[in-house]
């Protein structure tokens, strides 16, 4: 019985959770940048050796994941 109420209401939301995802990439991302930018200034090997770029390669996996999760979420039929 809990199965079949998780999957109607997972049923009944899933699209507006995509929208809702997709409506607010800009501020998951700013928030996300942030996030990377502090952990990437407390990490004392950056400072040894050749610095990655954290903030624009977890952005480009935050997009990626956001999009697969919006796909996941609109293509179950």
């Amino acid at each position: 019985m809990r199965r079949l109420i998780r999957e109607t209401l997972f049923q009944i939301a899933r699209h507006d959770v995509a929208l809702f995802l997709q409506e607010h990439e800009a501020d998951i991302l700013a928030v996300f940048r942030e996030e990377i930018q502090r952990l990437d200034d407390e990490i004392p090997e950056e400072h040894l050796f050749i610095d990655i770029k954290m903030v624009p390669l977890g952005e480009l996996i935050v997009k990626a994941a956001i999009r697969a999760i919006c796909r996941f979420l609109t293509k179950i039929d």
